[in-house]
């Protein structure tokens, strides 16, 4: 699984960003992003839309990761994400878990986290499972 989500990466937001998928399981995505230039804001901080894409990212890695066997695909179609505390440098976590599973939409809670456990932003995901 590891090496087909390496492919899908690649080239993409979440590349760009220096994004790295840690751990994949049924209903659970952790991956780091850095918190440098290219996730940074001008004020010098850990840009919303960065941590919004790493959200989005996690929780859809995991949805493909629940349907591709079955011939379907995960599109995100809204994302909430509260910024809690601010960062300038390391490295972000974020924790995705599943909270709904259903036939057509898969809801996701996203925890994004220091180096010290401290919470960052959360986000809640929705996504759309779809026909390839």
């Amino acid at each position: 699984m590891q090496e087909q989500i390496d492919r899908m990466t690649r080239n993409t937001l979440g590349e760009a960003l220096g994004m790295k998928l840690v751990k994949i399981e049924k209903g659970y995505v952790e991956g780091t992003m850095p918190v440098d230039e290219r996730t940074r804001q001008p004020y010098g901080l850990l840009h919303g839309g960065a941590s919004a894409a790493l959200a989005e990212t996690l929780g859809s890695v995991g949805s493909h990761y629940l349907v591709s066997e079955q011939g379907k695909a995960a599109v995100g179609i809204e994302i909430n994400t509260n910024h809690l505390k601010g960062k300038r440098e390391g490295i972000v976590t974020g924790k995705a878990f599943i909270k709904h599973q259903g036939g057509r939409i898969h809801v996701w809670n996203i925890d994004i986290v220091d180096e010290q456990d401290q919470l960052i932003a959360t986000a809640r995901l929705t996504v759309m499972i779809i026909s390839q």
